[in-house]
């Protein structure tokens, strides 16, 4: 086999490449005797077609699964001999397949690019805030308090405000005509702003029990039902019964329901995780702010494979998050091209980033050592609160130990830009 590989551009190869006859002739012989095994023919026995009558009536066929298959095995050759750092699937051109022939073709296939992060140093990067006051404790604390609240019916007043829970009766025309689910009976609805279709009805501040209010309300572009969508309809409702929530009061008792034994260890532990998420937060978005710095400072071409491929890790992580909480991703309607579009550009950010600080680890010499994996694993280990040993065995295989490895790089590399940063 012959190879001549030229660079098209800095992320693309172009790979010229002829196959031996003997090969051709080796694989259309083994692709004929499989047919002949597989069809029946009239007056043949089963395996007995000669190749001359299969040839007159499945050339085509076989010849179009040969050249792929050859041009496939043929390019994996290549690829390996010639050490091109393909990145994504190859795109062939070539002519016809002639028997006792060489067969060439080419082979187009974008390539990870060669990446120099020159400029590191002196990028303006802002601190970020993780600090958690105790109304933001209170806040969370208090959500916490309405999971557990209960609703009671209100007294000594009949006149609805915002925050009541209201039980109505409503009817609902378009234009004068009904529409699915133009009716409801004994609804309960909250008095709060918001839309009417998510349960909410501000429109309701100031009645009174037992009286009826008329108004219009124009329903989302995207709601489900057809035939509203979009649209405005006349809103008929009758106040039947207010309630309030009642929330349990923050004592000791309340606090073991969260896990803590007294109400000053709930607050001091809610305190710490809403800490925990700042932080994790802000390291988010300082990787993203340094990335993007980072590829300003040092313009590549990047494989659009590569983006894809990154799109395609985000979704994952997205789609196994909604399902391990229990939401089923079919269920939802996405629309997948508007999906893959908002990711791309965080995704583009990501690949480049990470080109750029994996260049930076090879040209500032930073490894993994063997005690920085043990001190990672300890980390690994206190974050998810996994023991040790069982995060050793979660990192025990090759490309798991090379995976994080690499993510040891990426993080000492980080560590070097924000050394050298100009912070505000």
């Amino acid at each position: 086999m012959k190879v001549q590989v030229e660079s098209v551009s800095s992320i693309e190869k172009r790979l010229s490449i002829e196959v031996d006859a003997q090969v051709v002739n080796r694989e259309l012989t083994t692709a004929y005797a499989t047919l002949a095994q597989q069809v029946k023919l009239p007056g043949f026995r089963p395996g007995k077609v000669p190749r001359r009558i299969l040839e007159q009536k499945f050339k085509s066929e076989v010849e179009a699964d040969v050249v792929r298959k050859v041009q496939a095995q043929a390019t994996v050759d290549a690829i390996k001999s010639h050490d091109v750092k393909a990145v994504g699937e190859p795109h062939y051109s070539g002519g016809k397949l002639v028997p006792n022939a060489t067969y060439a073709f080419t082979a187009r296939l974008e390539v990870k690019p060669e990446v120099v992060a020159k400029e590191f140093k002196g990028l303006a990067l802002k601190k970020l805030d993780t600090s958690i006051d105790d109304a933001k404790v209170t806040e969370q604390i208090d959500r916490l308090r309405s999971s557990r609240s209960t609703l009671e019916a209100v007294t000594g007043r009949d006149v609805a405000k915002t925050g009541d829970m209201a039980v109505i009766d409503f009817d609902a025309t378009k234009g004068g005509a009904t529409f699915p689910g133009n009716t409801g009976r004994n609804v309960t609805v909250e008095i709060a702003a918001g839309e009417l279709v998510e349960g909410n009805l501000p429109q309701l501040d100031g009645m009174k029990l037992g009286s009826q209010k008329t108004f219009d309300y124009t329903f989302p572009a995207d709601y489900r039902v057809d035939e509203v969508k979009g649209q405005t309809a006349s809103f008929t409702v009758t106040l039947k019964e207010l309630k309030e929530r009642k929330l349990p009061p923050l004592d000791d008792e309340f606090a073991k329901t969260q896990g803590a034994d007294t109400a000053a260890a709930l607050k001091a532990k809610v305190k710490e995780d809403l800490e925990r998420g700042a932080k994790n937060r802000a390291e988010t978005e300082a990787r993203e702010e340094l990335l993007k710095a980072l590829i300003a400072k040092n313009p590549f071409e990047c494989p659009n494979s590569m983006i894809e491929r990154g799109i395609d890790y985000m979704l994952d992580g997205a789609l196994g998050s909604l399902m391990r909480s229990g939401v089923d991703p079919r269920m939802l309607n996405l629309d997948w091209g508007k999906l893959r579009g908002d990711m791309r550009p965080r995704a583009e950010v990501e690949v480049r980033g990470s080109l750029l600080l994996e260049a930076l680890g090879k040209s500032e010499n930073l490894t993994a050592t063997d005690a920085d994996v043990e001190a990672k694993y300890e980390e690994i280990s206190k974050e998810t609160g996994m023991p040790a040993a069982q995060v050793k065995t979660r990192y025990a295989t090759p490309e798991a130990q090379e995976s994080l490895k690499v993510r040891i790089v990426e993080e000492k590399a980080i560590a070097l830009v924000r050394q050298h940063a100009n912070w505000s």
